[in-house]
């Protein structure tokens, strides 16, 4: 999943941003609504967690903004007034999930998967392939009965590769949808990941290697 946290108060930024990265979420983080703007034009990402009170381009014309360029990313706005007349004012301006702050992190996390959940197809609770088990809400995953330990990263790579139900995906899509924009496309970094996963996951062999294709999860 990669997500743009939009918060104008850095240190709780930094804070949050390190959060959702040990959940395993790609998180690319803005200061202010005109460089959201930005960003969201230039990369794809599933979840949008933007503070309403933002300096310069107030967060609802952030919000306002998204809705009619037809922009495909959930919103979940955060807002330190948390009356009930600010979240149906939050919800009409097209956000998806609003969160009065302060808020636990625990929450945070939960609602930006839910959000998330609605801009694609569903899918089963359980990811499997072949005796591989991936449970995304506990983020676990087994293989034949046997706990793996995969580092955030790696669980995320693992989570995309099954949920694309059998189709190729390009090194490219990986790092793209995968890591933030801190990543250097001209490195191994997916290359090096898929391997680490590989000697974890074991044999037989779960990921596929296509020759100037990407990776697919097969095994099913």
């Amino acid at each position: 999943m990669r997500v743009l946290l939009v918060e104008d108060h850095q240190e709780l930024a930094e804070t949050v941003a390190d959060v959702l990265r040990s959940e395993g979420m790609a998180v690319d983080v803005t200061l202010d609504g005109r460089t959201a703007l930005y960003r969201a034009a230039v990369n794809r990402y599933d979840v949008i967690v933007l503070d309403r009170d933002l300096p310069g381009v107030h967060g609802d014309e952030v919000c306002r903004s998204l809705v009619a360029e037809g922009s495909r990313s959930r919103v979940l706005m955060l807002t330190a007034a948390g009356s009930v007349e600010d979240r149906v004012d939050g919800l009409e301006l097209g956000a998806d999930d609003y969160l009065p702050k302060p808020f636990a992190f625990t929450e945070l996390i939960a609602r930006i998967r839910a959000v998330s959940r609605r801009s694609g197809p569903p899918l089963p609770a359980i990811l499997a392939c072949g005796d591989l088990r991936l449970d995304p809400a506990r983020r676990t995953a087994t293989r034949a009965g046997r706990r793996l330990t995969l580092s955030p990263k790696e669980f995320s790579v693992l989570e995309y590769l099954m949920a694309a139900g059998g189709r190729i995906v390009p090194a490219e899509e990986l790092l793209e949808r995968v890591w933030d924009e801190a990543a250097d496309p001209f490195t191994a970094t997916v290359k090096v990941t898929i391997g680490r996963l590989r000697a974890k996951l074991g044999e037989p062999p779960v990921i596929e290697t296509v020759r100037e294709g990407g990776y697919r999860a097969s095994g099913s």
